[in-house]
């Protein structure tokens, strides 16, 4: 059985006798209830016990924070759960990235305004996307930068700021 004479939350929610060798005891404490109601409503309890009895034993904690976590993703977002979680940071990383490359573009520019003699002349008119087309180091994300000013719908919604997917 679980902790003392008390059931483990899987049997407690199932409302059945925590056996000694109960495979949810060890995972689903009875003193987190919450934990094993998510990952039930989502997977099944069934689905689970065949999922933890298939791990050797040393891999089924890991498995049930897995189970937890892409459990508390699909009651946030059921349709994509976890990899809408991962493209919205993937996302967030681009959009990062495309930040990055304008303030190295900026401090270029800053850079040959203080210094235009000892450049070339052709590289002394600062244009943003012009830098960032020409720039050895930036060219990468010139198609980036085209799209990203010429759209004015950048902003992104995120659905994840409410509430972590950590708890």
């Amino acid at each position: 059985m679980g902790s003392g004479s008390s059931p483990c939350a899987s049997c407690k929610l199932l409302r059945r006798r925590c056996a000694k060798d109960c495979i949810f005891a060890p995972y689903f404490p009875p003193d987190d209830p919450h934990k094993f109601a998510i990952v039930h409503k989502v997977f099944g309890a069934s689905n689970v016990s065949k999922m933890l009895q298939e791990l050797p034993v040393h891999q089924r904690a890991d498995a049930v924070s897995s189970l937890v976590y892409e459990a508390n993703a699909r009651m946030r977002d059921p349709v994509y759960g976890c990899v809408g979680a991962i493209s919205y940071l993937q996302n967030q990383v681009s959009q990062l990235q495309m930040q990055l490359a304008v303030a190295q573009a900026e401090i270029l520019c800053i850079q040959m305004h203080q210094g235009p003699d000892q450049l070339p002349a052709t590289m002394v008119d600062c244009d943003m996307k012009s830098l960032l087309l020409s720039g050895n180091n930036t060219s990468d994300f010139g198609d980036q930068f085209l799209s990203y000013t010429s759209s004015s719908n950048n902003v992104i919604q995120d659905p994840l700021k409410r509430e972590s997917l950590w708890t």
